[in-house]
């Protein structure tokens, strides 16, 4: 007969008031760790005490409640947005440094707009684009990909760490039914491409924006457009890639040159592919998850930020796909 033993931990923080935020309004943030970890949790004053039979698990807890504090200690406000994303960053990956995350604050992306990330999600985000050359970012809308992909190939470009920025993404009607489209046929991916309009006309003036594109500073185009080249020093951005097939995938990624960085971003809960294909972006991630040089981060519902409704809709959503 086989006996479960479990481990057990001892904490005690010093300082009442950030102990009881810390733990949370009706002890919230201890909570994630039962619910998430399995982690029993006992409350003595200041003090905690947990136990578990995984032991990994025991140490992610303890790791999680220690750097939270002193997050907490060194000043900075946490959300339960953040809270949350911590521990799954830290079940993810024990090693996680937190407050190199929180270290990320405002940063100029031009004379017309600062950015500052709003979730812990995003600070990875962030951290990840600048450390690596090819990062993945997936998730919900209302994340931010690409929002802020596009903010900091602005800022690279503005600073002179690239030499021009290519925002590209597939163009599922690009077969028969974009002939029919009226114009020519630049005219005809437009509205593909609407988004990352958007996104560049309000970091950048719109005569900026216009004046970039004329010189191919900045270039816009579908996906296809980017098969046999190869695109040094530049900052290329995949959006929407959950609409790529495993072969378009490679073809992309293949094209990153010399002193270049590129990122994709895709939504798995939006793929429109016909007839059942398989998404690259889901390929991408099965086949290059290990790779030390990539970064993959996982949005989370709690790193939505456009607005709490949208949050809201995008569970509910969920919620009835989980009943089917």
């Amino acid at each position: 007969m086989n006996l479960s033993t479990k481990s057990e931990k001892e904490l005690e923080f010093q300082d009442t008031y950030l102990a009881r935020e810390l733990f949370g309004p009706q002890e919230r943030n201890l909570d994630l760790l039962r619910n998430k970890l399995g982690v029993e949790v006992n409350t003595r004053g200041t003090k905690l005490v947990l136990t578990s039979e995984d032991e990994k698990y025991l140490e992610v807890a303890c790791n999680y409640l220690i750097q939270v504090y002193e997050l907490l200690r060194a000043g900075h406000s946490l959300h339960q947005k953040d809270m949350d994303h911590a521990l799954d960053l830290l079940k993810k990956n024990p090693r996680a440094d937190l407050k190199s995350l929180f270290a990320e604050s405002v940063f100029a992306v031009s004379p017309k707009k600062t950015l500052s990330p709003k979730t812990l999600g995003q600070r990875e985000y962030i951290q990840f684009i600048r450390e690596r050359e090819l990062v993945f970012g997936i998730g919900p809308a209302g994340t931010g990909k690409t929002f802020l992909a596009v903010a900091l190939a602005v800022s690279y470009l503005l600073q002179g760490s690239v030499k021009k920025i290519i925002l590209t993404r597939p163009a599922l009607e690009a077969g028969e039914k974009l002939g029919f489209l009226p114009g020519d046929i630049q005219e005809k991916i437009n509205p593909y491409l609407r988004p990352l309009y958007d996104g560049l006309n309000e970091m950048l003036d719109f005569r900026k924006v216009q004046e970039l594109l004329e010189t191919e500073t900045i270039e816009i185009a579908p996906l296809a457009f980017m098969r046999g080249r190869t695109l040094n020093s530049a900052f290329i951005i995949l959006d929407e890639a959950q609409n790529t097939t495993p072969e378009q995938m490679k073809m992309f990624l293949t094209r990153i040159g010399e002193g270049s960085k590129a990122v994709v971003t895709g939504d798995i809960t939006q793929i429109d592919l016909p007839g059942g294909s398989k998404s690259g972006l889901i390929h991408a991630r099965e086949i290059l998850a290990n790779l030390d040089e990539i970064g993959f981060v996982e949005f989370q519902n709690q790193d939505v930020i456009r607005n709490e409704l949208v949050a809201k809709i995008v569970r509910a959503y969920e919620e009835q796909e989980e009943n089917k």
